[in-house]
């Protein structure tokens, strides 16, 4: 098929990893009700450091998606993405045999990988001497391996690949994915974001940036983003993935169809390692980028769902970024940051954002902003404050801003 040749491209199937639940019903009865997934750290003894919250995944069980032996040694930012890969396969009743595994990928997004195997490791290393250092340790560590695992269950032989571009990670990759599909490179892609990084090195290194919350007292409260006393981020886990394919092989199959993707925007700050530019101006162009690939007005996007971290400088220059685009316009579309429930998954964010919207738009239902007690003077738009709300959604965009000011912006419509 000519690489020129454009098709729709549709979201057929999803699944879901998060911090308030396992599974798309489970998920987002959560989220349409407000529940915070942040509690106090369990993974290892948080005595000591500032920050002692984190959204954690419960009830996660390795061996309900993964071999007995596979589930034993397996990194849990791969296990996450492989169940999210098979909740989504499963969700799209779409069977990969001899007729289509060729032409079906997986391209997931991680922003560091395995990095408690790393600490491990490094322990066992230091005590123990090399040779007792595990011959899975690389295969753990390395950002990719979501995705070739994924592959090898469910024997997907097309494009597989792995994105690294910290927060944005999993939108850039959902947006690589949708192009492969429209272009003709794949008829199928298996989609989204993984990230698992509650371990001891990562939160001291959050902290000593300052830029995690130390709400620590309060750990359901400590997710604020666009409020007055907002101070920093909550670190989260898990993975959501997406099933990209062809209109046309979706209606052929009878598939249901949950939204349309339809624009896909990238752009870089060159501003600094960390923060946004004040103004958001490296938001905004990639929210016009989006804007132009789908060939839509702005004024036709109905919902945004906020990268909203709940960090000062984040969620001020994100607000100004949409005022740029939107105008005075801006105003009247409803903006929520699921984060305020679900933390900050990383890498992982884009994949069940994503998935967010697609069920926004499926029912019609805003998740809202909680904790938004007391809105910054300054974040003065529609931020769905505290309450789910009923509104008719055909647009929607999903917003993901990372570290070394690399952005990503998704569009996803109802399809027709």
């Amino acid at each position: 098929m000519p690489y020129q040749q454009i098709r729709r491209v549709v979201v057929t199937g999803m699944g879901l990893i998060t911090p308030i639940g396992i599974g798309l019903s489970q998920t987002w009865a959560a989220l349409c009700a407000g529940k915070s997934g942040v509690g106090e750290i369990t993974r290892f003894n948080p005595v000591g450091f500032d920050t002692r919250i984190a959204a954690e995944v419960k009830d996660f069980h390795p061996r309900d998606f993964l071999s007995a032996k596979e589930a034993n040694r397996t990194e849990r930012f791969i296990a996450y993405g492989v169940a999210a890969g098979r909740m989504a396969l499963e969700d799209a009743d779409l069977t990969i045999d001899g007729t289509n595994c060729y032409r079906t990928g997986v391209l997931t997004g991680c922003a560091l990988g395995g990095l408690a195997s790393i600490e491990t490791m490094c322990e066992i290393l230091r005590q123990k001497g090399p040779q007792r250092v595990s011959p899975f340790f690389i295969p753990g560590l390395i950002g990719n391996m979501a995705a070739g695992m994924l592959s090898i269950y469910l024997n997907a032989k097309g494009p597989n690949s792995s994105v690294a571009t910290a927060c944005a990670a999993g939108t850039h990759a959902l947006g690589e994915a949708f192009n492969l599909v429209r272009y003709g490179a794949a008829d199928v892609m298996i989609a989204g974001g993984v990230e698992s990084l509650i371990t001891p090195t990562c939160v001291a290194g959050f902290n000593a940036m300052k830029a995690l919350s130390t709400r620590n007292h309060q750990p359901e409260k400590a997710s604020r983003p666009f409020d007055k006393e907002r101070d920093g981020f909550v670190l989260g886990e898990g993975s959501g993935m997406l099933i990209l394919e062809t209109l046309d092989s979706a209606l052929l199959r009878g598939a249901r169809i949950y939204a349309e993707i339809i624009g896909f925007g990238m752009s870089g700050d060159a501003h600094h390692i960390t923060a946004p530019p004040p103004d958001g101006e490296g938001a905004a162009r990639c929210i016009s980028a989006a804007l132009n690939d789908a060939g839509i007005a702005p004024q036709e996007i109905d919902y945004i769902n906020a990268h909203g971290t709940s960090t000062p400088l984040n969620d001020l220059a994100e607000t100004r970024a949409v005022k740029a685009v939107f105008g005075p316009a801006a105003r009247n579309i409803p903006m929520s940051s699921t984060k305020s429930m679900t933390g900050h998954l990383l890498g992982g964010a884009g994949g069940i954002e994503t998935v967010f919207i697609a069920l926004a738009i499926h029912h019609n239902i805003l998740p809202p902003t909680i904790n938004l007690d007391q809105p910054d003077a300054e974040c003065d738009l529609d931020y769905v404050p505290h309450t789910a709300r009923e509104h008719k959604v055909r647009t929607a965009l999903n917003n993901s801003f990372g570290f070394g000011g690399t952005n990503a912006c998704l569009i996803l419509r109802k399809a027709d």
